[in-house]
């Protein structure tokens, strides 16, 4: 199936080059000085002149820097350089970022997002999860393997599936505010899909938790990278069984349901819409939220 809708952080520009990754040799040919490296402060981009990632030679990462491949950018080879420590804040924490992601094309969003994403996994997993030891690069970045002879334990990255659901009812749209939104924001419902569940499962079982509703037929619409750490949006679309709400404020600090006409008022004045303030343009939430206003309930 493909899929409804094309978010902000995909369309990766790059020849991730798999092959390559794989043999030391060939690694070693590309890791010349005059190669490219991606410029970061610690995980926040770099931006030039013209508001652009700013990539920079090889030859100014530290010698003892950790490297990650990231594959071949118009036939270059490209790296980015793994930070002393990795990222637990949210993304809304994340100012420096999004005032650099907001300038960014599609093309340098969904680079920068994988870069981000592999460059952050490396900084926080350094040790090995089996016997505690130190873990080293391997696999041009796309693995660490653990330094302990004994153990040898191979650790990849690791990507975490999020179901992020539109639940519709008699032609409204459910939409929640996270304990630490801005003021007036709302958004669509989210949690992580735990082990055992398939999407449609994960998706029914956070509505129920956070709101106390039954959620039927649950149906997929597209699917983002999100790189903070890294993440993978699924969006969902499903109607709701009935329209009480019980909400879990452990999770929530309310919910509410919207009309058509309210939640696209809210797209198009944004910032000052009487309704609620939309979630950014760079989030899967944003796009599931145009989605509904142009197909109407139920077009899946």
């Amino acid at each position: 199936m493909s899929a409804l809708i094309s978010p902000a952080f995909a369309g990766h520009p790059l020849d991730r080059a798999d092959n390559t990754r794989a043999d030391p040799e060939q690694l070693a040919a590309l890791r010349q000085p005059d190669a490219l490296l991606l410029a970061l402060d610690g995980l926040v981009p770099r931006l030039d002149e013209n508001g652009r990632l700013e990539w920079r030679k090889l030859s100014a990462a530290p010698e003892d820097a950790e490297l990650v491949f990231l594959g071949l950018l118009d036939g270059q080879a490209a790296f980015v350089m793994v930070p002393q420590e990795g990222d637990q804040n949210p993304a809304f924490a994340h100012k420096q970022t999004w005032q650099a992601v907001a300038l960014l094309n599609s093309a340098e969003l969904a680079l920068y997002g994988g870069a981000r994403s592999i460059a952050d996994w490396h900084a926080r997993h350094r040790f090995c999860a089996r016997c505690g030891s130190p873990t080293q690069i391997a696999k041009g970045g796309w693995q660490r393997g653990c330094v302990n002879e004994k153990c040898g334990a191979q650790h990849f990255p690791r990507v975490d599936p999020v179901a992020i659901m539109l639940v519709e009812h008699q032609g409204r749209l459910l939409l929640g505010r996270g304990l630490n939104f801005p003021p007036g924001r709302y958004s669509a419902l989210a949690g992580f899909i735990e082990p055992g569940e398939t999407i449609e499962e994960g998706a029914a079982r956070e509505v129920l938790e956070e709101v106390g509703v039954v959620l039927e037929d649950v149906r997929y619409i597209g699917s983002q990278p999100w790189p903070f750490p890294s993440q993978l949006m699924v969006g969902c679309h499903g109607f709701a069984a009935g329209d009480q709400l019980t909400i879990d404020t452990t999770e929530l600090e309310d919910a509410r349901w919207f009309t058509r006409a309210e939640v696209e008022q809210a797209l198009i004045d944004k910032d000052k819409s009487p309704h609620f303030i939309p979630p950014p343009p760079q989030a899967i939430a944003h796009d599931l939220l145009q989605w509904w206003v142009k197909n109407g309930a139920g077009a899946v």
